[in-house]
């Protein structure tokens, strides 16, 4: 049997030392003065967003050609720009935009197709192509080293969410060349190299996660979830959030259809995928357990109901080469296997169990954040809500008939990050209960485990969290509220 051929990182835009991040730091700003309006008003974002002028201004652009884009460098610029503008123009009002213009459409459409992304505010945009180093000669795997080129709110709050995420992406980088010479070892059976490289891995997710749990340091969870998180949603599952079908992307007329996306998440990132297929780690949809004994495969039409799966659904969001490498990665991944087939060789179990261990104590870490950055906000929240209608039973009405109280307290546009006082399950960015499905990837983490008692270990999902995690509450504005039914979604999660 031929293997078919490893993966070259290059052939898919990929560095061996800065993995999906470009290998030069990205552009601060387009130099034709022929984009200068684009410019001029990314540069003014968070005073047009606090006057309420952003739409006006955006809807007096000029139209801009895109042939004047000429390098990779220029074209990621200039959707980092567009998709900036486009969510601050839908969000960026008293009501969400149900359209975007055609002075940001035409071209927005034109980049994303360019660059094999879709048009939304994507972890690419938001992380992979919006940092710069502050000292151009030192490392970006240092959080000290890194700054963003483009927030919604001019929040070092901000720009710290984004920066986690872009370090993680240096520092792991290198785990891909090193994982790459893993498979070729595997094949030619060299168990040291194997040993080693997994070993490497194991201690450099250990790595990974202590960036993870940073995030504490420069952003604060009342501030990410009121008023940054709002500006990160997506058109799907909105509709109460003022965006029932979607949003219109003008491109001339208004008989255009429809669009729907997910907001940006950090199951976009293809780093953290990578390493799923690494060592074997499956993820099924939310709620769908695996099976207790081996049978025969099942077909996805040979579901009774629609199968979701929505972390192969945010491959839709990566730039094309990175979902593409991820696919030429699954058909040459053989650690597993290769750990399966040498599980007498007590150092490769050992190293390739401290790796899903390391893996899944990334993912611990991140459910731990996501608790503390949108659950407790939002019962919080919710609380709030209830304490202010429970005084407004007891004293005279003094607003006008038609307000609605649960709003009346509010600075915020309607449709952005509230919590009513009814409850239902804590939903994500696309639509899936957040908190079971970030416990259901992690366990899923466990479940290749070589040794009987790292199985055991690793597989136990009865790890809960401080605080009261599972508190249900209904989540209007990132992504709108999200029924029961809906088997997608989730917020920065990995």
């Amino acid at each position: 049997m031929v293997n078919l051929p490893l993966p070259k990182l290059e052939d898919y835009s990929i560095s061996t030392k800065t993995g999906f991040l470009p290998d030069v730091p990205p552009l601060a700003a387009l130099q034709d003065p022929y984009y200068t309006p684009w410019e001029t008003t990314i540069s003014n974002l968070q005073p047009l967003l606090l006057s309420r002028k952003i739409r006006q201004v955006i809807e007096g652009l000029p139209v801009l050609s895109i042939d004047k884009l000429i390098t990779e460098a220029e074209w990621r610029r200039a959707y980092l720009i567009l998709s900036f503008l486009s969510h601050s123009y839908i969000w960026g009002g008293d009501v969400a935009s149900e359209v975007l213009p055609a002075t940001i459409s035409i071209p927005y459409l034109a980049v994303s197709k360019k660059l094999d992304v879709p048009p939304v505010a994507t972890y690419a945009a938001l992380c992979l192509w919006n940092y710069r180093p502050i000292f151009p000669d030192d490392s970006i795997d240092c959080l000290d080293n890194l700054a963003t080129l483009n927030t919604f709110t001019g929040a070092l709050d901000e720009s710290w969410f984004y920066l986690v995420s872009v370090a993680i992406e240096s520092r792991g980088a290198t785990i891909l060349p090193v994982m790459l010479d893993a498979i070729q070892g595997a094949r030619e059976n060299d168990l040291d190299l194997v040993v080693s490289s997994l070993q490497f891995f194991a201690e450099r997710l250990g790595e990974l996660t202590h960036l993870l749990g940073r995030m504490y340091e420069n952003c604060d969870p009342h501030i990410f979830y009121s008023r940054i998180r709002p500006y990160l949603a997506g058109s799907k599952n909105m509709a109460e959030a003022g965006l029932p079908q979607g949003v219109k992307y003008l491109i001339g007329s208004d008989d255009v259809p429809f669009r729907q996306y997910s907001g940006g998440s950090n199951a976009q990132s293809s780093l953290i995928q990578a390493f799923d297929i690494l060592l074997g780690v499956e993820h099924r949809p939310t709620g769908e357990k695996k099976p207790s004994t081996p049978g025969p495969e099942v077909l996805p039409s040979q579901h009774s109901h629609k199968v979701h799966n929505f972390i192969l659904e945010m491959r839709d969001y990566m730039p094309g080469p990175h979902r593409r490498f991820l696919e030429h990665l699954e058909r040459v991944s053989n650690i597993q296997d290769y750990v399966k087939e040498n599980c007498s060789y007590g150092a490769l179990t050992v190293a390739y169990d401290a790796c899903l261990h390391m893996l899944r104590g990334f993912r611990d870490k991140h459910i731990q954040i996501v608790s503390r950055y949108i659950v407790l906000p939002a019962k919080e929240q919710r609380g709030a809500v209830t304490e202010r209608m429970g005084t407004a039973k007891h004293k005279p009405s003094m607003a006008p008939s038609g307000i609605n109280l649960q709003l009346s307290y509010r600075t915020q546009p309607k449709g952005l990050a509230r919590a009513p006082g009814d409850r239902s399950d804590l939903r994500g960015t696309g639509g899936t209960a957040l908190i079971p499905f970030l416990k259901q990837a992690r366990d899923e983490t466990g479940e290749p485990s070589i040794g009987v008692w790292a199985r055991r270990l690793l597989t136990d999902s009865r790890i809960s969290l401080p605080g009261r995690e599972a508190e249900s509450v209904r989540i209007q504005g990132l992504a709108g509220q999200w029924l029961d039914s809906e088997d997608v979604g989730g917020i920065c999660h990995w």
